[in-house]
């Protein structure tokens, strides 16, 4: 049998391009080359497409630090409409060979946000990952948590403040409300991008000013006491939970340092410890967060589980780190899923929503 084709999208202009090409290293690495082709597409900080070579495709690939991507001399532009060879060479004008699924591993803005999710759907394409409703709510941390409020499903008190409704924002009020330390962070990031813990008034107006440069819309939050617990989901319409493990920082609150940078910024327990019960009630919450929110294929619910037993939700990330250090497949390991089964799992998951979704009516005189 042929080899299935499989497009990996990686970098972009997210503030998270760096950590897009680490994930995209380990699955190349890792992707099973006996079942599948790669076929490689980095986006650089410019937004610009390009059809990679798998020798050369990174720079100071084993550098957090320094990684980057290597520009290729080719370009790359998606054809909508098409029902075949949707991605043109733009070098030699002819379309790429037919990519049988895609997986974006694009962290962040424009990436994780519905937007490549929107763009893949419009070119009638299969891809690894929730489509465009659930991922636009899961990186709006005040939308998901709005509606995760609505299902009953406990997350931290807070507020939300946008360019408009800026000069509304008020320290002593908020303080009030929420009390010190509290967080501030863009609405639309992940991995800890532009987020402040903040003590004082101070540190209060440098922290806003910070998140506002990464986003138009903040949300300010009360500081959760708890250990930071995370869970694995997979699946589309019958997901399910890996075993749980735990976030065990080593700075002041689990930053993007900690996350990407520094291996010794955080220390994971995995699995965490936990009885039966708790690890039960962490794995149900998760799967009723992903449904709540719309979610398919993969991603990962971060909790906080206060000394009281409450667990509250943090946040949900759609498209979950899957660098050497990434909770998101350790916790599928642990949990009797290795990488490359990972991968395989993920793009049957693709193929099958989207061979479901074909079989949906388009118009109204549909047969």
């Amino acid at each position: 049998m042929a080899k299935a084709k499989v497009g990996i999208i990686f970098g972009g202009k997210s503030a998270e391009h760096e950590v897009s090409l680490q994930s995209a290293k380990n699955i190349v690495d890792a992707v099973d080359k006996d079942k599948y082709d790669v076929v490689l597409i980095g986006i650089d900080k410019d937004g610009k497409w390009h059809l990679n070579d798998q020798s050369s495709y990174l720079i100071n690939e084993e550098n957090p630090k320094l990684i980057q991507l290597n520009k290729s001399n080719t370009g790359v532009a998606v054809i909508p409409g098409e029902s075949e060879k949707q991605l043109l060479n733009l070098s030699s004008s002819e379309g790429l060979d037919q990519l049988d699924v895609v997986f974006p591993i694009l962290h962040g803005t424009l990436g994780e946000d519905g937007s490549i999710q929107g763009m893949l759907r419009i070119a009638n394409l299969p891809f690894v990952g929730t489509s465009v409703l659930g991922s636009a709510v899961c990186m709006d941390k005040d939308i998901a948590k709005r509606l995760l409020r609505e299902a009953g499903i406990s997350v931290a008190k807070g507020a939300a403040f946008t360019l408009a409704t800026r000069k509304k924002i008020d320290f002593a009020s908020l303080e009030k409300q929420l009390g010190l330390p509290m967080f501030i962070k863009p609405a639309n990031q992940g991995s800890s991008v532009g987020v402040s813990k903040v003590r004082n008034e101070q540190e209060f107006d440098a922290a806003v000013h910070s998140a506002f440069q990464y986003d138009n819309k903040i949300v300010i939050e009360e500081n959760i006491v708890g250990r930071e617990i995370e869970c694995s989901v997979l699946g589309n319409e019958d997901p399910i939970a890996s075993i749980p493990g735990e976030i065990l920082a080593q700075t002041d609150f689990y930053s993007y340092e900690s996350k990407y940078i520094d291996e010794k910024g955080a220390d994971l327990a995995i699995p965490a410890e936990l009885d039966e019960a708790q690890t039960n009630k962490v794995q149900q919450t998760a799967v009723e967060v992903f449904q709540s929110l719309n979610c398919e294929g993969m991603a990962r619910v971060d909790f906080f589980l206060k000394e009281d037993g409450v667990l509250v939700v943090n946040e949900v990330n759609t498209l979950p780190g899957f660098t050497k250090i990434s909770m998101y497949p350790k916790l599928w390991e642990i949990s009797g899923i290795g990488y490359s089964e990972l991968i395989n799992r993920l793009i049957d998951l693709a193929i099958e929503r989207y061979e479901r979704d074909q079989q949906l009516k388009n118009a109204v005189w549909d047969d």
